[in-house]
C-alpha cells in the first residue's frame, strides 16, 4: 500500500501537515490535493489545535505539479484535456480555501525547492520561514500554463504588481534571501536550524490568545476586499466581541499586574 501523499500529525496543540511524496520532490497530484483538503478539514474540526505547520518530506518543500501526470494528459485529444485537468485544479482551490478559513495561524516551513503550486501554497500561509538553501520559482510559464492554487491572487498582494509580473511572466528562480527581501518570506534560517526555528515560532503562537488570533486573521482577510467603511465596522464588531472573552479579562489583569498573561484557559 502506498504511503499517504499528505501526513497529518497533531501533538501539543500543533498540527503538522507534511507533503509526503519525497521520491517525486513532493510534486502535486490528485492524491496530494485531496490529502491537503482532508487535513485542513480535520484541523478545522479540532478545537485543541492552536497552530498549523506545513512542511515537505525529504529534501524539498514542493517542486510543483507532477509533470509525468501532465505528460499522460497529452495522450488525450487537445479538446478533452481541459475537462480532464479541471478537477485537479478545483481540488487544489478547495484545499487553499479551507486552509485560509482556518482560525489558527498557518506557518509554511520551506526548504529546498519551492516551485509552482509549492510557491502558491507557501504564499497562502500566514507566515513563511525558509532555510538558506531554499529556492523559489512560480514556474508555470515554463510549461506554457498559468498559476493555480491562489498563485495569481497572493503574489501581487505580497510583492506588488511589477514584481509579480516579473516572477510570473519570466518564470525565473530566486533564493531565500531574495524571497525575504521581496516580502514572501518572514525569516531565513540555516538549514540545520529551520525545524527548531519553526517550532519556536509555533510556541510563540501557542502562548497568544487563540480567539483573538482567529478574529485578527478574519480582519486581515476581509481587508483585502472591504472598503474602509466596511473594514471599520468589522473592526468595531471584532473588538467588541473580544471584550466578552476570558482572554480579554486575563490580558487586562496581567498588564495591570505586570505579569505574563496565561491565555487559552477557557471560561
Amino acid at each position: 500500500m502506498a504511503d499517504p501523499a499528505v501526513l497529518l500529525h497533531i501533538e501539543n496543540a500543533v498540527a503538522t501537515v507534511t507533503l509526503n511524496r519525497p521520491q517525486s520532490l513532493n510534486a502535486l497530484d490528485m492524491a496530494m490535493a485531496e490529502g491537503l483538503d482532508d487535513a485542513f478539514g480535520r484541523i478545522a474540526g479540532d478545537a485543541a489545535v492552536r497552530v498549523v505547520v506545513v512542511n515537505g518530506a525529504g529534501d524539498h518543500f514542493m517542486a510543483g505539479g507532477d509533470l509525468r501526470l501532465f505528460k499522460s494528459l497529452n495522450a488525450e485529444p487537445r479538446e478533452t484535456r481541459p475537462a480532464k485537468v479541471a478537477p485537479l485544479i478545483d481540488q487544489v482551490g478547495r484545499a487553499i480555501a479551507r486552509m485560509r478559513a482556518l482560525p489558527q495561524p498557518v506557518i509554511a516551513s520551506v526548504h529546498g525547492a519551492c516551485a509552482g503550486f509549492g510557491l502558491s501554497l507557501a504564499n497562502a500561509c500566514d507566515m513563511t520561514l525558509a532555510s538558506d538553501d531554499a529556492y523559489f520559482t512560480l514556474a508555470y510559464i515554463n510549461i506554457a500554463t498559468t498559476p493555480d492554487g491562489s498563485g495569481s491572487w497572493f503574489l501581487p498582494r505580497l510583492v506588488g504588481a511589477k514584481r509579480a509580473a516579473e516572477i510570473a511572466l519570466l518564470g525565473g528562480r530566486f533564493d531565500a534571501a531574495t524571497a525575504e527581501r521581496w516580502g514572501m518570506v518572514n525569516a531565513v534560517h540555516p538549514r540545520a536550524d529551520l525545524s527548531a526555528a519553526t517550532a519556536a515560532l509555533a510556541e510563540r503562537f501557542k502562548a497568544l490568545p487563540g480567539g483573538a488570533i482567529g478574529r485578527t486573521k478574519a480582519l486581515l482577510n476581509a481587508s483585502l476586499h472591504n472598503d474602509l467603511a466596511a473594514q471599520l465596522d468589522a473592526e468595531r464588531d471584532s473588538f467588541a466581541a473580544s471584550t466578552a472573552t476570558a482572554d480579554w479579562e486575563e490580558g487586562i489583569d496581567a498588564f495591570l499586574e505586570r505579569r505574563k498573561p496565561a491565555f487559552n484557559q477557557g471560561g
